[in-house]
């Protein structure tokens, strides 16, 4: 109980649940109270859309789709989870800062607390129950294997 009440160490095997329950809380509401809804209207054809940045509303949708709906669901899973914070990462500083620049904070406080656990995840990344990991511990597990480092030390260097 002392240790969960008084870890902080990222190490922490809590800090592995958190960013799991973080990863799809934050991933399923974003794919389903926003990008959803965006990307049954692209495959309906309905391109109509704001256009902030000036790219057009067409490919300004297929951009808030891509973020919205596909990054989120590899955030659930944990898949390529770095990378996929990074267009919501730019997708809730446009909400917040551009195209409710001139509102209320009120309507500017969801885009906020979609950001600031999207730039945690791009700090901490998906912890340890994700895919990102599995994948991470195949790639690694030759480097760190004894024979691996055996091998490569008793290779020849070519000048």
């Amino acid at each position: 109980m002392k240790r969960f009440l008084f870890s902080t160490t990222f190490t922490s095997p809590f800090a592995d649940w958190g960013l799991l329950a973080l990863r799809a809380g934050i991933g399923l509401m974003m794919a389903f109270a926003h990008g959803y809804g965006k990307f049954n209207r692209v495959l309906s054809g309905d391109m109509q859309f704001g256009d902030p940045l000036g790219l057009g509303p067409g490919l300004t949708l297929i951009l808030a789709v891509l973020a919205e709906f596909f990054c989120s669901f590899l955030i659930v899973f944990g898949l390529l989870t770095r990378v996929a914070v990074v267009p919501l990462i730019i997708t809730m500083l446009t909400a917040v800062f551009i195209v409710h620049a001139d509102d209320p904070f009120a309507r500017q406080e969801l885009g906020l607390l979609y950001l600031f656990p999207y730039i945690l995840l791009l700090l901490t990344g998906p912890g340890r129950f994700s895919l990102d990991a599995i994948i991470g511990r195949k790639m690694l597990a030759p480097l760190k294997s004894p024979e691996a480092a055996v091998s490569s030390a008793q290779s020849p260097t070519r000048l």
